[in-house]
């Protein structure tokens, strides 16, 4: 029986390359799952002009296959009584850089994951974890070149997290909101 075997240095580079695979997929499931879970809240909108807006929101974060899923909706209530609710979800898979994740908001020709257009008015978007805090960044480019980033940073707290956000329209701060989001 003739059996040929792989040089040993060619099986070693495979197991460690196995190792560096499962390795860094438990490193990211093992960084998200400090946030995983819901959380709700309510806060005032500051706006640039000074005035504010009541708002409810709510943050659920879950682990998936490849990365973590964010969903979160917010309901605003106006002076006239009425409340305009919007929510939105995103999947966030690995990039080549550590605690730094890309969306994966639509699916190429191919079927993986890609990320959204900002030159045809789509938001560039990606997450990172900084110790304590997942932060969620926004980018759009507006109709006439300029941009606007959306920052939201969720950071670990006793009770839940606590959020901050703002958006900033070139250079300018447009909204910030700051609350704690308590855990259901």
């Amino acid at each position: 029986m003739n059996r040929q075997f792989l040089p040993r240095h060619l099986v070693l580079a495979c197991g460690a390359l196995i190792m560096g695979l499962l390795l860094t997929a438990t490193a990211v499931h093992a960084d998200i799952s400090r946030f995983v879970g819901s959380y709700v809240g309510a806060a005032d909108v500051q706006s640039a002009d000074g005035t504010s807006r009541p708002r409810d929101m709510s943050v659920k974060i879950s682990q998936t296959k490849e990365g973590f899923r964010v969903y979160w909706k917010s309901t605003t209530y106006r002076k006239d009584g009425t409340a305009k609710e919007k929510a939105y979800t995103i999947d966030f898979v690995p990039s080549a850089r550590p605690g730094v994740y890309a969306s994966a908001m639509k699916r190429n020709v191919f079927g993986h994951a890609a990320q959204l257009d900002p030159m045809k008015g789509e938001p560039y978007v990606w997450g990172r974890i900084d110790g304590e805090t997942l932060s969620v960044y926004s980018m759009y480019v507006t109709e006439d070149g300029g941009y606007e980033i959306q920052q939201f940073d969720r950071s670990l707290a006793s009770r839940g997290l606590m959020l901050d956000f703002q958006t900033i329209r070139d250079g300018e701060i447009q909204r910030t909101v700051s609350t704690l989001l308590k855990r259901e």
